[in-house]
């Protein structure tokens, strides 16, 4: 039995879809979308922000509140962009947040909230528009995982449990679609110079900027690629992985400084709480847990964000900050 090929997208006209749209990798692919003449519309978590980056980001492009640890919001993001534009053409599961620390220093609020926005986010994005994209017969979607998706960093364990979840998640659902003429791409960028690596001691890793990933996620509508690493050469960690004795990996690694986020004295405490402040209250589901008085199990330590200080969308949200990479 013949299988069919992805069906063609002309970005031209196109209506794509972007979680976490309001800053960083989000706003640069709206953007460069944008310029290819595709109908744009970005979704985040705090609206005025979010409107103000689309008016901001040029013609071509709106913005709309979404919480994508909420299926409520989710489906109301999805059908207003299917009403107001169109049927989406390409989505780009992009939400995503990157708190930094030991694993036990780690309050399970603020791991509950990676995996509500990093994996259960790319979840409901993912069925709530694959089964129109399949009635279609054509549609692409590009979830931005990481390359801790494929390697792990000390210092980021719980971020590390959520991106790799992200490339089985993607891996999964792909064959499932073969046939369909709908593909999945999963874009695997090293460390980005966006807020999610702020006050972190990256200078050995190469910063990425969001036009690199962007450019990496555009051209995959494409070439409809399975993963796409960005640099391209991280294609070959997997496979060097495999063969290198442990031991000379981790001196390869540590040369990379991969375990500098472990030594305190090397990051700078003041910008990472101004992260870790903007991202509390991204997941609706743990501050409707705290706002019930369920207690968290292990309080976020080394100037985390705690989930329970932030809020939710529709379930609860006194303050809304975006979440995109």
């Amino acid at each position: 039995m013949s299988v069919k090929a992805a069906t063609p997208i002309d970005l031209n006209g196109a209506v794509v879809a972007i979680t976490g749209g309001a800053r960083g990798i989000g706003l640069q692919s709206a953007r460069d979308f944008a310029a290819l003449g595709a109908k744009v519309v970005i979704g985040d978590l705090n609206r005025e922000a979010t409107e103000r980056a689309a008016d901001e980001a040029g013609e071509g492009i709106r913005g709309l509140q979404l919480d994508v640890t909420h299926r409520d919001s989710f489906e109301r993001f999805v059908h207003m962009v299917e009403r107001e534009v169109g049927p989406i053409d390409v989505f780009v599961n992009n939400a995503g947040i990157m708190p930094a620390g030991r694993f036990l220093d780690e309050g399970d609020a603020i791991s509950d909230a990676q995996i509500d926005v990093n994996v259960r986010g790319p979840i409901l994005g993912m069925k709530l528009v694959l089964p129109q994209m399949i009635a279609q017969g054509r549609g692409h979607v590009i979830n931005v995982a990481s390359m801790a998706g494929k390697a792990h960093v000390p210092g980021l364990a719980v971020y590390n449990a959520t991106k790799f979840a992200v490339v089985g998640l993607s891996e999964s659902v792909r064959d499932e679609l073969e046939g369909t003429g709908v593909t999945i791409t999963t874009v695997m960028p090293n460390a980005v110079k966006t807020e999610l690596t702020m006050g972190l001691p990256t200078e050995r890793l190469g910063l990425l900027t969001p036009e690199k990933v962007s450019k990496a996620i555009v051209s995959s509508v494409e070439h409809r690629r399975p993963e796409v690493a960005v640099p391209r050469w991280f294609n070959s960690y997997t496979l060097v992985n495999a063969i290198l004795p442990r031991s000379v990996m981790r001196f390869m690694r540590r040369r990379l400084g991969a375990y500098r986020l472990l030594e305190e004295e090397r990051i700078d405490r003041a910008e990472r709480d101004q992260y870790d402040a903007r991202i509390a209250g991204s997941s609706s589901r743990v501050n409707a847990n705290a706002s019930n008085g369920q207690a968290s199990n292990g309080q976020a330590s080394n100037g985390q964000a705690r989930g329970e200080e932030g809020s939710a969308t529709e379930a609860g949200q006194t303050t809304k900050e975006p979440v995109g990479k």
